[in-house]
């Protein structure tokens, strides 16, 4: 028994209309938020930050095809997110859509995409959208952030929460490696005029300065928990040939 292909028409309808799926979020919860806390000695900081009612907007940067997940899963409320096209078009389409994501068309104006984001709002729900447009897989560096969800944010008069999220870039052996979370304050976004320039500056100046501090800050921990440990190693191999 075959499923059949989701056109992207169906998949927006079914996000707008049915949204997430209570059982599928809350078994993905009960599943993965151990196994990502072991595996990858997840570390989180700042989620009871985001808002517990209300619209909100959450922005991390990219690194990984799972931020999504990994962002969504700290987080109390159920998340939507967006995702390339492609991914709905496979055999998981209707899961991932289950889980609360959505597709968008890459490198285009999709304006079902964008739809689907301004209804979740409207419903006072939780969209996680990366301001970096796309994956950004450089450890080092973070990409330039665009401005819609900043304007998606004050169009719905909802909240803005950035997000940093550090170790899910790929690397030569898959092997895990911490994964680091941290969500700032809040940034209310009513009664605000949803121009390009207001979106554009709010980005540049209050969000995307958050992300990066943020970002290089959780990337420093695990350098400077590393140095020490080698120190330590050091040390010990000095006084060992000392006593030699």
């Amino acid at each position: 028994m075959t499923t059949a292909r989701l056109s992207h028409e169906e998949a927006h309808r079914i996000a707008r209309e049915r949204g997430i799926s209570g059982p599928a979020y809350f078994l993905a919860r009960l599943v993965f938020v151990p196994l990502l806390r072991i595996v990858f000695r997840m570390r989180v900081t700042g989620a009871d930050l985001v808002p517990k009612t209300g619209p909100v907007v959450i922005t991390p940067n990219h690194k990984s095809f799972w931020d999504a997940f990994f962002v969504a899963m700290p987080v109390r409320r159920r998340v939507h997110f967006m995702g390339k096209a492609e991914l709905f078009q496979g055999p998981f389409g209707r899961l991932f859509l289950a889980l609360g994501g959505f597709p968008v068309k890459r490198g285009e104006s999709d304006q079902e995409a964008l739809a689907t984001a301004q209804a979740i709002l409207a419903r006072g729900d939780v969209l996680a959208l990366f301001p970096e447009g796309t994956r950004v897989p450089d450890p080092d560096s973070l990409g330039r952030p665009k401005r819609g969800a900043a304007r998606l944010a004050i169009e719905a008069g909802a909240q803005l929460v950035p997000a940093a999220i550090t170790g899910t870039e790929k690397r030569r052996l898959p092997l895990p490696r911490r994964v680091q979370v941290a969500f700032g304050e809040p940034i209310p976004m009513t009664d605000l005029e949803a121009t390009p320039e207001l979106a554009g500056a709010l980005t540049d100046q209050s969000v995307w300065p958050v992300i990066t501090d943020e970002y290089h800050r959780l990337r420093a921990r695990p350098g400077l928990i590393a140095a020490g440990l080698a120190a330590v190693g050091v040390g010990y191999l000095v006084r060992r040939r000392m006593r030699g």
